[in-house]
């Protein structure tokens, strides 16, 4: 009963969301309902060879635990620099910069190195040439979507450098919503470290599953890509030169289905360790820079709604958000997961339609709200951030909850990621900007319903 049960809210939950993507199509009859359908199974299919065949399912947790032993590697190197700081944690406890930002810049020159010698383009090869044979994408495309898996959304679009300027509107969509709808690796190992904290069981569980999800998130971004903006015909034949103004003489446009990627330009291994520490070591100044700043900001307007100055407390008092009885139902309402009326219990009173919707329980749905509404407006580190605080603080969520909130929120898909990918490709694609610019909506659009598919698969499978 219970499986039938959860069937059903798998089936609902992926149906509302392929209904979004048809109602906001630039283009309903040119839809090609193969690819979808392709695309959702293959969804699942995944999952399944991953999560449930014991010779797959071993497979992947022993690169989950490769990916887990990084961490070790990041802290005998955080140890050398910052002494007991780093694994005292009964005196200093969890310091975010120390303990965090520190596997960002190891990592991103871990990747530096396999990608300088050629292993890193091996994997992305392997999943490009299944997303292009299962699902019949161009080459490009399928390079993209494989590359997002593993690098993310700013170096994803450098292994599709030669093709980007010829790419039609549909093709880039398909890079764009698939660079929303993954996370890269050297984020994707930091999550693992906050999320599992210094429990080995924990961290493996986390390093399983936010790899599944990530790869089982890129069929369901070229899905939403390819629902939102159909291929162009005409489009395409222009781009392809198939074009011609005799309609006798018309013919299907070729794709191109090259799935050759471009070289790494490092001078050496230690020119390649060099540029890697100093991408991760950018990426980790700008990721705690904006926690710094994101942080404060929620903050401040969790103060504003609860009227922690003068002038805010008028207004809150004249707005009622202040009243004793109003916060204490609140309070109620959610366990006490929520004080009262704040910025936060905002946002999980939008995203709480769209927690039930994608298979979260009843209970649960204002606090994995908050959390989705977090991941969109803000970004995914803060709202994994605040997962890891909602866990620390004893509050008790369903572990269907947990599995489900670990994998909607494995994505890039929130505002500021639209300002990442206009910049970061049109620098190396400026004939593309105004295109870039005006699909940057639809991106996001695509990479969130993408990321809550992925969220309502896994729920299928706890």
């Amino acid at each position: 009963m219970d499986f039938l049960y959860d069937l059903f809210r798998t089936a609902l939950g992926m149906s509302v969301m392929l209904a979004v993507c048809y109602a906001f199509s630039a283009n309903r009859r040119a839809i090609d309902w193969k690819l979808v359908g392709i695309g959702v199974a293959m969804q699942f299919v995944l999952a399944v060879l991953i999560l449930k065949v014991n010779g797959v399912s071993v497979i992947f947790d022993y690169i989950a635990a490769g990916f887990r032993k990084t961490l070790e590697f990041t802290a005998a190197g955080s140890e050398f620099l910052f002494g007991n700081i780093v694994n005292d944690l009964d005196s200093f406890g969890y310091i975010f910069a120390f303990q965090v930002l520190p596997t960002i810049v190891f990592f991103s020159a871990l990747s530096a190195i396999l990608y300088y010698l050629g292993i890193l383009q091996k994997v992305v090869f392997g999943l490009a040439w299944l997303l292009s044979k299962g699902m019949g994408l161009s080459g490009p495309e399928s390079l993209a979507a494989a590359a997002n898996v593993f690098i993310g959304q700013t170096e994803a679009p450098l292994v599709v450098k030669p093709y980007l300027e010829r790419m039609t509107r549909s093709e880039l969509l398909c890079v764009m919503v698939g660079g929303m709808a993954t996370i890269a690796g050297s984020v994707f190992v930091s999550y693992i470290g906050f999320l599992g904290g210094v429990d080995e069981a924990s961290q493996q569980f986390f390093a399983r599953h936010l790899l599944t999800a990530s790869i089982i998130s890129a069929p369901a971004a070229i899905v939403c890509a390819k629902m939102l903006l159909p291929e162009d015909r005409l489009e395409l034949a222009e781009v392809t030169g198939s074009a011609t103004d005799d309609p006798h003489e018309a013919k299907q446009p070729e794709r191109d289905q090259r799935l050759e990627m471009a070289a790494d330009d490092s001078n050496n291994l230690l020119d390649a360790i060099s540029r890697g520490t100093g991408d991760g070591l950018r990426l980790a100044i700008n990721v705690g820079a904006m926690l710094l700043v994101f942080t404060a900001l929620i903050y401040m307007l969790n103060v504003f709604f609860v009227g922690g100055t003068d002038l805010a407390n008028d207004l809150a008092v004249y707005l009622g958000l202040t009243d004793a009885n109003w916060n204490a139902a609140i309070a109620a309402s959610t366990d006490g997961r929520f004080e009262g009326f704040s910025f936060t219990y905002l946002l999980a009173l939008v995203f709480a339609p769209v927690a039930w919707v994608i298979g979260v329980p009843l209970q649960d749905i204002t606090v994995v709200g908050q959390l989705l509404g977090l991941k969109t407006v803000i970004n995914e580190f803060v709202a994994y951030d605040t997962f890891r605080t909602v866990q620390a603080s004893g509050a008790t969520l369903d572990p269907k909850s947990v599995l489900i909130a670990a994998y909607a929120l494995c994505g890039f898909a929130n505002f500021a990621s639209i300002g990442i990918q206009v910049g970061g490709i049109s620098a190396i694609a400026p004939g593309q900007r105004k295109n870039l610019t005006e699909l940057g909506m639809i991106a996001l659009l695509g990479g969130t319903v993408a990321c809550l598919m992925t969220g309502t698969v896994a729920g299928m499978f706890y």
